[in-house]
């Protein structure tokens, strides 16, 4: 690609959540709020809690620059599991640092989203809100390696 001219967003909220550090398991039954910036209208929200989960699109803010993979790695730096491109996980360590939950949708007040199991923590910057639309999610069976079930055995478990 010859083009490398940034791209410039603004995060559209932020996350507030009890959760402040980055831990790998453990997100099943969670709790958060989005909370819009105050010049985005509480309107924008609108009818959101018609449906029953959103996509959210998050910025990493807080992965240290010496830990994004532009390559191949271990998911989770776990010899048992094969390297694999980075577009072929979901690690944080991303080269554009993009985070992407399906969260459920619990309410909404003004500009206030409340969602279930977000996978983000404190004070992450959110870039995006969209609905999960039937006709957007896949058509067809999905497949994957038998590493990934492995390695999402606990995250959405519930903590003890």
């Amino acid at each position: 690609m010859s083009d490398s001219s940034p791209i410039v967003m603004e995060a559209i909220g932020v996350v507030r959540a009890e959760r402040d550090e980055a831990v790998d398991d453990y997100w099943g039954g969670t709790e958060a709020r989005i909370e819009l910036r105050d010049d985005i209208e509480p309107d924008a929200l609108q009818g959101i809690e018609d449906f029953s989960h959103v996509e959210v699109l998050f910025y990493f803010d807080r992965v240290d620059p010496a830990k994004i993979v532009r390559g191949a790695r271990h998911p989770r730096n776990n010899r048992d599991w094969p390297a694999v491109g980075i577009f072929a996980q979901r690690g944080k360590g991303r080269p554009n640092l993009i985070g992407s939950t399906i969260a459920t949708v619990l309410g909404r007040e003004g500009r206030v989203l409340r969602v279930g199991e977000l996978d983000a923590i404190d004070g992450t910057p959110v870039l995006d809100i969209k609905p999960v639309i039937q006709e957007f999610l896949p058509r067809g069976g999905i497949r994957q390696p038998s590493w990934v079930s492995e390695l999402m055995q606990s995250y959405w478990a519930r903590q003890s």
